[in-house]
């Protein structure tokens, strides 16, 4: 980010008005795809609904033979939907425009350039295969000065390629200028996790080794496939959500405090924890599961199985479900298993992680009833703070129960994707993933990845609508049976 000299005062000792800012243009490559419509667009019209990026200019394009006023009526819905109006608003999609093109050929890249205006921010909302050839044509053509690029997950498809598109990017442009995007990292979540650890003297103290029995981070969802067969067949559940998102919200639970919340703080913190990080006891076969859901009902609707769903391979053995437990070498959390879970189609939705406390020394005898162990719990959709912890309940006074506190996390201003297109618009890289720590998230599953490749972890089978299978690595739920 640039800084300037602030400017002396004019007569009568007022200081001049702060200059206009310079007129951007998003450029948004892949408009028409399911990521566009459903969350980014979304998180831009929040974003200009609330004031900020006047002036912004957005630039559709995509393979399909869209003229500018379907693409015009794409972005009114998807504003719509958060509910983003007002007349900056009706500006921007008055102004937009949509461009057909095959952004891999540098002929069409030089079109969509030569249609941006001011500071330009590209956005690849593409497949990993296609943001690397797209990133090469560019090299070739170069950029406009200053120019920023917001890249989605999965960043590459393997350790390899990742480094491969990071030695392209770095040609283009300075690693302060590439927002690889994850949206788990809109702000509320960092800092509802950072306020929650090195803001309180009650919590932080206890994170470790030496009171911590285990971590899990899960984020199971009822939805199936939901058309999505294109993305998710050629991905799975352990690419899709362990790698990026999961690892991520790892990542901030670990690390140690930070001396700001500036980027290089910030991501210098994560980065040590994952290089850190490995699956436990270097045994993927006994340290992951896989797994794909059959055929059963969720909430009275009948789902597929997997494998019934339209457009899927079968033979890619594809998972709906994966668990790794990782280790964190680092001396506050060596000994601690960290257990990362995601699945489909299962029989409730669970987005949280929950530190498990190790049970106290000894527990006086005639206290009756102490079974479970203290829990800390941070949950990510709804955001909220909840803490099990053992109290005197009613009648005899010498049994224990479990009681369950909840606290609401207080909403962002933004949705996740209006967060990380401020951080770009603003070239504060502090909610992206830095070069390197792409490259290590791929490290730290490519032996699970090996193992289920060769088969030497089974693909399992779950019904639709169960808690997935039997052998899972985490503890049941609060509730569950297996």
């Amino acid at each position: 980010m640039t800084t300037s000299t602030p400017s002396a005062p004019g007569p009568g000792g007022a200081r001049p008005a702060a200059p206009p800012p310079l007129p951007q243009t998003l450029l948004l490559l892949g408009a028409t795809g399911d990521l566009a419509g459903r969350l980014l667009l979304p998180g831009l019209g929040r974003l200009v609904a609330d004031g900020a990026q006047p002036g912004l200019m957005l630039v559709g394009s995509g393979t399909d033979d869209w003229d500018d006023e379907r693409w015009r009526r794409r972005v009114a819905d998807s504003f719509a939907t958060v509910g983003a109006d007002g007349p900056r608003v009706a500006e921007l999609i008055r102004a937009t425009r949509y461009l057909p093109a095959d952004v891999t050929r540098e002929e069409d890249l030089r079109r969509l350039l030569a249609a941006c205006h001011g500071q330009l921010v590209i956005f690849f909302a593409l497949p990993p295969t296609v943001t690397a050839r797209t990133a090469a044509a560019l090299s070739r053509i170069g950029l406009p000065p200053n120019a920023r690029l917001m890249l989605e997950k999965p960043f590459g498809t393997d350790a390899v390629s990742a480094r491969s598109l990071n030695d392209i990017l770095a040609r283009l442009v300075a690693e302060d200028q590439v927002h690889r995007i994850d949206h788990f990292l809109g702000k509320s979540t960092v800092v509802n996790i950072l306020g929650l650890r090195f803001a309180n003297r009650i919590f932080e103290p206890l994170l470790s080794s030496t009171h911590v029995a285990c971590v899990d981070i899960v984020f199971d969802e009822t939805l199936g496939l939901e058309g999505r067969a294109g993305y998710y067949d050629g991905v799975g559940a352990l690419v899709d959500m362990v790698q990026s998102h999961l690892l991520q919200v790892l990542a901030l639970i670990a690390m140690d405090p930070p001396p700001t919340l500036e980027a290089r703080d910030l991501r210098g913190g994560k980065a040590q924890v994952l290089r850190a990080t490995r699956v436990w006891d270097d045994d993927p076969e006994r340290w992951s599961r896989r797994a794909r859901y059959t055929a059963g009902v969720i909430a009275g609707r009948r789902l597929p199985a997997y494998v019934d769903e339209p457009g899927i391979d079968p033979a890619r053995q594809t998972e709906t479900l994966a668990e790794v437990v990782l280790a964190v070498d680092t001396w506050r959390w060596a000994g601690v298993p960290f257990r990362l879970r995601s699945g489909k189609a299962l029989s409730g939705r669970r987005k949280e992680a929950v530190v498990t406390f190790k049970q106290p020394p000894r527990v006086p005898s005639g206290l009756i009833g102490y079974d479970q162990p203290d829990r800390l719990r941070i949950g990510f959709g709804p955001d909220q703070l909840g803490l099990d912890v053992n109290i005197n309940g009613p009648g005899n006074p010498m049994e224990l129960d479990q009681v369950h506190l909840v606290a609401d996390f207080g909403p962002g201003e933004l949705p996740p994707y209006g967060e990380v297109l401020r951080g770009a618009f603003e070239g504060d890289p502090t909610l992206s993933v830095r070069g390197d720590t792409a490259e290590d998230c791929w490290r730290i599953v490519a032996p699970v990845l090996e193992a289920w490749r060769t088969g030497a972890e089974p693909l399992r089978e779950y019904p639709a609508g169960s808690h997935g299978p039997g052998d899972s690595l985490l503890a049941p739920a609060a509730g569950e049976r297996r």
